[in-house]
C-alpha cells in the first residue's frame, strides 16, 4: 500500500514537470534543480526496489524455515515416543528374563531384548550426512539439532526481513519528500530525503552483515 502512495506522488511530480515544460518552465536554475531532484528520486526508487525484493526473499525464507522446524520437531516427538515405548518394553522383558528358568524362552527373550535395544539406540541417534556435509540424520538427537538449526536460520531471516522493511519505509518517505521538493520548491526536503536514503542503506547493510545487531521488533 505504501508503494502505491509513492507511485502516486511520483506521478504527480511527473505531471508537474510536464506542466512546467508546457508553459515555458522555470528559470534555468530551477529547471536544473528539478532535474537533480528527479535523478535523486530515481536513485532512491532503485534502492527501494532492492530493499523490497530482498525483504520479500527474507520473509519467504523465514516462513520456509519455520515450517521446516515445525516438521522436524513433530518428527522428533514421534521418534522420542517410539524410543520410549521400545525402552519400556525392553525393561519389562529384562525383568521377565531374570524371573524365567526356561532356557529356550530365555534365549528368545534375550534375542528380542537385544533387538529392542538396538532399535532404541537407532531411534536416539542415526547420523547421516548429505552430499555437502549437511546433517540428514533421523535419530532424535539429529532431528533436534536440525530443528534448532532451522530455528536459527528462521530467526536470522526474520531479522533481515524487519531491517529491509525499515529500509523500504525510509526510502518511501525519502521519495515522497524529494517529490514534494519539486512541487513546493523547499530544498530542505531534498536534503532530508538524502538523509533518509542514507538511513535506508544503513539498515540494508545491517540486514546483510549483522541482522541481530539492532533490535527493533
Amino acid at each position: 500500500m505504501a508503494s502505491h502512495g509513492v507511485h502516486a506522488v511520483q506521478h504527480e511530480v511527473e505531471h508537474q514537470l510536464k506542466h512546467e515544460d508546457g508553459h515555458g518552465g522555470k528559470p534555468h536554475g530551477g529547471e536544473s534543480t528539478n532535474k537533480r531532484i528527479a535523478l535523486l528520486i530515481s536513485v532512491i526508487a532503485l534502492f527501494l526496489a532492492f530493499s523490497e525484493t530482498l525483504g520479500k526473499s527474507a520473509q519467504t525464507a523465514a516462513l520456509s524455515y519455520n515450517v521446516e522446524a515445525s516438521n522436524l520437531w513433530a518428527f522428533f516427538q514421534a521418534k522420542t515416543i517410539r524410543r520410549t515405548l521400545v525402552e519400556t518394553a525392553a525393561q519389562e522383558m529384562a525383568v521377565g528374563t531374570v524371573a524365567t528358568s526356561h532356557e529356550g524362552l530365555k534365549a528368545a527373550q534375550g534375542k528380542q531384548l537385544e533387538f529392542w535395544k538396538q532399535a532404541a539406540a537407532r531411534y536416539r541417534s542415526e547420523p547421516k550426512k548429505g552430499p555437502r556435509g549437511e546433517e540428514l540424520g533421523e535419530g532424535s538427537d539429529e532431528l533436534a539439532k536440525r530443528a534448532l538449526d532451522a530455528q536459527v536460520k528462521r530467526d536470522d531471516a526474520m531479522a533481515k526481513y524487519h531491517h529491509y522493511e525499515v529500509a523500504s519505509a525510509a526510502f518511501q518517505i525519502g521519495i515522497v519528500l524529494a517529490s514534494a521538493t519539486v512541487i513546493t520548491g523547499m530544498i530542505v526536503l531534498a536534503w532530508i530525503a538524502c538523509g533518509l536514503a542514507a538511513l535506508g542503506l544503513g539498515f540494508m547493510g545491517i540486514a546483510m552483515v549483522a541482522p541481530h545487531a539492532v533490535h527493533l521488533f
